[in-house]
């Protein structure tokens, strides 16, 4: 089957999936949970098999680890739907209400967005993930993975397209893309496929936009920073920096670079220093965390780098404001950390810090779906524009006016003689 007609599919499917109840939408999530598991070994087997032809191709550490689909990763991704059964049903839900004359009311009702093409790295997890939500907000959707990980994408968009169509999801509420020149094709559709989210590199989502009329939610490069404070806790401050940069740094999520207050840098450096070399970390340093502790020299293009490994740049800054210059200049919006034990300085923080995703005195791995308690994501959108920040249920809903009245005649309220709305804000489901 072409690429235009597994597009047509999925935009005839998405008019089912709108109007799915919960409970059917529920029980293929459940479904998917338990084939999931009932294909344990055929899931197992394909992912060995792209591991082993990846090695041969000499991909680099950090694609291995996202390629990489253990029984860890399958339990997390179950948890992940176990979770999204327990959310709400997001369809129908009423948004606002208001009474514009007796009897004439208006709702805003929240509806999903059609068909949703994704186009992700290598990890397999993201592919569970990203069709589970989908999904639940009454979406079909079009996938599109690594070609590194093809043998394990072919046999988990098989089995999570069939225990979907078993609960009742119609045919081809799934299709999966396998080649480049489908990711070019499904470009033109513009008239089937209704949203783009790409995850990948900046290059890669300005490709995207570049070369569609499809509206797109960009997710790319995961360029985060934690900022010491010079009002730090210091046994906090080198925990947290630890944590953000080794807890699984093969992640958009984990941090690239370290800004340190010059006040706390020679007490600081040293230690975290020593807090990071022994998890591995190599160390990159600018000319002043040089002179405090011996380091190689960071340069410009590190502090614009999203190294996904065990690489970190550290820079001393002269001062809050400083700090927040440099991440808003290299940044790429999608999580920085601030630690220190002065609220207004993390709140300052906050409110000038331009990015999705801004925390104080925790780890910037929290930054997720799954831990926010979305479900999970389909991907981190550092959009400014209808969703930002962790992608999940709600960033895949879009929503429809619907209107109620008896008879109203709009030429009842022009004119002389015309009737005053009153706009009322109502307490109502529409219903």
């Amino acid at each position: 089957m072409d690429i235009q007609q597994t597009a047509n599919q999925c935009k005839t499917a998405s008019i089912s999936m709108s109007s799915l109840s919960a409970e059917i939408k529920n029980k293929a999530l459940a479904n998917i949970i338990s084939a999931l598991k009932t294909n344990e070994s055929a899931i197992r087997d394909a992912n060995k098999n792209d591991l082993e032809r990846a090695r041969k191709e000499n991909l680099d550490t950090p694609l291995l680890k996202r390629l990489k689909f253990d029984s860890a990763k399958r339990l997390e991704a179950c948890d992940g739907i176990e979770s999204l059964i327990r959310l709400a049903d997001p369809v129908g839900t009423t948004l606002n209400a208001v009474e514009l004359d007796n009897g004439l009311e208006l709702y805003k009702v929240s509806r999903p967005i059609g068909v949703i093409g994704v186009i992700f790295e290598s990890r397999p997890d993201a592919l569970v993930q990203i069709a589970a939500l989908c999904l639940k907000s009454g979406n079909a959707v079009l996938l599109k993975g690594g070609s590194e990980a093809s043998e394990t994408n072919q046999v988990l968009a098989q089995i999570i397209h069939a225990a979907g169509v078993d609960a009742g999801c119609p045919a081809g509420w799934l299709g999966l893309l396998e080649t480049r020149s489908d990711v070019d094709r499904m470009l033109q559709l513009d008239q089937t496929v209704d949203l783009i989210i790409p995850r990948g590199s900046n290059a890669f989502v300005k490709y995207i936009m570049d070369h569609t009329r499809i509206p797109v939610l960009g997710h790319a490069d995961g360029i985060c920073h934690l900022y010491i404070d010079r009002l730090a806790d210091p046994d906090m401050a080198i925990e947290l920096a630890v944590d953000s940069k080794t807890q699984y740094v093969a992640v958009c999520n984990a941090i690239e670079t370290i800004l340190v207050h010059r006040d706390v840098a020679n007490e600081m450096l040293p230690k975290l220093k020593t807090a990071l070399e022994q998890k591995q970390v190599s160390i990159l340093g600018c000319g002043k965390t040089q002179a405090i502790i011996d380091v190689d020299a960071a340069g410009e293009k590190d502090w614009q780098t999203e190294y996904l490994d065990l690489i970190v740049s550290i820079r001393v800054v002269d001062s809050l404001d400083q700090g927040l210059s440099h991440i808003n200049q290299y940044g790429s919006g999608h999580t920085d950390v601030i630690v220190t034990t002065d609220k207004s300085r993390a709140l300052y923080f906050m409110d000038r810090a331009d990015t999705a995703d801004v925390f104080w005195n925790c780890s910037s791995r929290f930054s997720d779906g799954f831990r926010f308690g979305l479900g999970a994501e389909v991907g981190v959108s550092t959009n400014k524009i209808h969703a930002r920040g962790p992608v999940g249920l709600e960033g895949l809903m879009i929503y429809q006016w619907r209107m109620m009245g008896n008879g109203h005649r709009v030429k009842d309220y022009v004119g002389e003689d015309a009737k005053p709305f009153s706009h009322t804000p109502i307490d109502k489901e529409f219903s």
